[in-house]
């Protein structure tokens, strides 16, 4: 999710090095350049409950910071193992498969690119070196085995979970209409706070039961 501060940079020609030092960047999203960060939002589906959500500078890419979200939700024992993982293309990597399956011992359901190669991936995801070290060496490639196994065969049907990531889309743009679009505020503390305060509102929303695809729709354009 990207948000923009307002800073009229129309006005005033804004250059990368003239925000050293600052905790927003230029970045770019499906609607062209902007100045501003990334929040990552993370759901828990289906109650779409908010369970984790960081901040970023703009220019950061997802898929360089997949491991740092999967630290946070293993420090606060959110993500369990065998836990199915859902990100959009952003986070494409194939180290981010790997990583998912070998560290943190999750299905980690990335949306492929064009380019992705399933036979690729089945040659790259193999045992990691540390699993012969183990006391229960066969428990441990079992393991493996069945998380691999498991992300293959999602791998080979995502465009079936378009349906969910289009879910978790209208949270995003219910959680922008609060205010999170274009920021009043130049640095990282303070987006944060405003940014937990929209975050905890979406939470109410969704506890109150607006669940439902069509109202969360109507209420993002409210």
């Amino acid at each position: 999710m990207y948000t923009s501060v307002d800073i009229n940079w129309f006005r005033k020609p804004v250059k990368q090095k003239d925000l050293e030092g600052k905790d927003y960047r230029w970045g770019y999203s499906a609607k062209g350049l902007f100045i501003g960060m990334k929040l990552t939002l993370v759901l828990e589906y289906p109650t779409l409950k908010p369970l984790l959500f960081l901040l970023h500078p703009a220019n950061r890419h997802e898929a360089k910071i997949f491991q740092e979200v999967m630290d946070e939700l293993k420090r606060r024992r959110i993500v369990r193992n065998g836990d199915i993982v859902i990100m959009d293309k952003g986070f494409y990597a194939y180290r981010n498969y790997l990583m998912g399956v070998n560290e943190y011992r999750i299905v980690p359901l990335i949306f492929p690119r064009s380019n992705f190669n399933i036979g690729r991936l089945d040659g790259i995801l193999s045992y990691p070196l540390s699993i012969f070290s183990s006391k229960m060496l066969e428990k441990e490639i079992r393991r493996f085995k069945a998380l691999k196994a498991k992300l293959m065969n999602l791998l080979r049907r995502w465009e079936h979970f378009k349906a969910v990531r289009s879910v978790i889309e209208d949270v995003f743009k219910l959680a922008k209409s609060f205010g999170l679009r274009r920021l009043h505020r130049y640095t990282g503390r303070s987006v944060y706070k405003f940014a937990a305060l929209n975050v905890l509102l979406v939470g109410v929303v969704v506890a109150l039961g607006f669940r439902e695809k069509r109202v969360l729709q109507r209420l993002a354009e409210m």
